[in-house]
């Protein structure tokens, strides 16, 4: 049964019968393609080949990356290859260099003032979350710069309790990329999770409010926790931990994500739920939180465990917001979702959106 439950895991992600280690880096694909740039930082180790892979570092390591958007790219999508893409239907890495450390990357991100970092999930290579990053800056137009943090996965299906140590270890790098961005003045860092990456996330910044209590709201401007892979009760203990949250804190949820059960048959939960799939909000009532309800949008996602990332109708959405939020300045997208004064100003607001981009509010 535990093997069939890895299996069905595994097909999260591409198909485990190629190679997922090679990445090939074409510069000429900017003949054709659209040049994203992706800075990253990472606590993979540096195999010989000049990869990195699975293996668990110490030390710190920050590159930028350039990936190439193919012309015919459609929201919602990500299409590449692992072996000899083709630029003109795929995502390619057009280059690759690594940064002199922290000063290396001081020097890219001069005058800077928003970078927003991705933290990929379970059972993912580092090209796979640099693709991700630059399928998600291109089809919602974010602001300022994007980066990964890439986490040491073993990015196998079977490699999940690898994967959850490694998350564990790889807190300090994460806490250190944030410090280091703004010691460069980097005035606005927000954190996007996924998956698994969430959990880092939730575990980092309580780690840094145990030290620094009110660290995570001087210096996160917000967070973004997609489908999170997270015990309820594990997250209202992490959510204790911190003294003031950031502003926004969004948390969004599909009821239909099937991964996440499997996840939660695994751990032995009675429901069935994690906190990414939760059919009832009661439990978080009292935390200043933001729970967006993606559901309506999953038959026309690609991956359920992915919707903001995959359904080309909630992108658009979601971009609308985005532009109308940069017409009124820095009022931020969830307010144009669901206005201020319509959320709950003590505690959790549950915002279900519809496939007509209508919101319902309410409070748990």
């Amino acid at each position: 049964m535990l093997r069939y439950i890895i299996f069905v895991l595994t097909a999260a992600t591409l198909a485990a019968c190629v190679d997922r280690t090679v990445s090939q880096t074409v510069p000429s694909a900017l003949d054709i393609g659209t040049p994203k740039t992706i800075y990253a930082a990472t606590t993979r180790a540096r195999e010989a080949d000049g990869s990195y892979g699975y293996r668990r570092s110490d030390q710190l390591q920050f590159l930028e990356m350039t990936v190439s958007i193919p012309p015919n790219h459609t929201p919602g999508t990500l299409d590449f290859s692992y072996a000899d893409p083709d630029p003109e239907n795929q995502f390619v890495m057009a280059d690759e260099d690594e940064l002199a450390g922290p000063q290396g990357l001081a020097s890219r991100l001069r005058g800077v003032d928003e970078v927003s970092i991705f933290i990929h999930g379970y059972n993912t290579t580092q090209s796979e979350t640099v693709f991700r990053a630059a399928q998600l800056e291109h089809d919602l137009e974010i602001p300022g710069e994007t980066m990964v943090y890439s986490w040491p996965s073993q990015a196998t299906g079977y490699g999940y309790a690898y994967d959850i140590d490694s998350m564990l270890f790889a807190r300090d790098g994460l806490e250190q990329t944030v410090r280091q961005l703004k010691s460069m003045g980097v005035d606005r860092v927000i954190l996007v999770a996924h998956s698994m990456g969430t959990a880092l996330t939730m575990e980092m910044m309580r780690q840094a409010e145990l030290r620094e209590p009110g660290w995570s709201h001087r210096n996160i401007e917000g967070v973004v926790l997609i489908a999170p892979d997270l015990d309820v009760d594990l997250f209202r203990s992490q959510m204790d931990s911190i003294k003031t949250l950031p502003d926004p804190f969004i948390v969004m949820i599909s009821r239909k994500d099937r991964l996440l059960s499997i996840s939660a048959r695994l751990r032995g939960t009675t429901k069935s739920e994690r906190l990414g799939n939760i059919s009832s909000a009661d439990a978080l009532s009292e935390y200043k939180i933001s729970i967006l309800d993606t559901t309506a949008f999953n038959s026309d996602a690609g991956s359920s465990h992915f919707v903001a990332a995959t359904s080309p109708a909630l992108l658009a959405i979601i971009n609308s917001a985005r532009r109308v939020s940069s017409t009124f300045g820095r009022q931020r997208g969830i307010d144009v979702i669901a206005p201020a004064e319509v959320r709950n100003p003590t505690g959790a607001t549950e915002i279900e959106l519809t496939e007509t981009g209508q919101a319902k509010v309410s409070s748990p």
